[in-house]
């Protein structure tokens, strides 16, 4: 039995642009459908309210990332700064931002399927200002394919 041992440095790692944030694959657990990436959201960046199946740990690295977070109808928020881990489980109502004036970067553990959608909808090419009908489109066809419901607009 061959043991097989990857390295993957953030500059030389697959990559593309999910909407506004560059989202790096940096390694997976193939046996145990888990993937680490990198996520560098640049200010004013983030996702609307959403929710899907597959839980998410996030570890922000740089800058600050504000989380928000709905149940039973009741909003809140938090201020995750460097070396703060975010842990959500699975169906869990949220959204997230850099509302600071430098990049923000964070290291998020999913599944498998949500992989799959970034690489559905990514870019090699960063998108400049606000998504296009097209763009939206093309996100909502992905997002129904993924089980991935969005809940807000990101201007909500």
């Amino acid at each position: 039995m061959t043991t097989q041992v990857a390295i993957e440095r953030p500059e030389t790692a697959p990559s593309l642009w999910v909407l506004g944030d560059l989202v790096r694959f940096m390694g997976e657990l193939e046996d145990k459908n888990l993937h680490v990436l990198d996520v560098t959201v640049p200010p004013g960046s983030g996702t609307p309210l959403h929710r899907h199946a597959s839980p998410e740990v996030f570890r922000v690295s740089e800058g600050e990332i504000t989380f928000g977070f709905h149940d039973k109808g009741r909003a809140s928020t938090v201020v995750a700064g460097p070396g703060s881990i975010v842990t959500l489980p699975g169906r869990v109502e949220h959204s997230y931002s850099n509302q600071g004036s430098a990049p923000a970067v964070m290291t998020v553990i999913v599944e498998a399927q949500m992989v799959a959608f970034f690489r559905d909808i990514g870019s090699p090419q960063r998108l400049e200002g606000r998504p296009s009908p097209d763009t939206l489109s093309r996100v909502a066809a992905a997002c129904a394919r993924h089980g991935i419901e969005i809940l807000a607009s990101a201007t909500d």
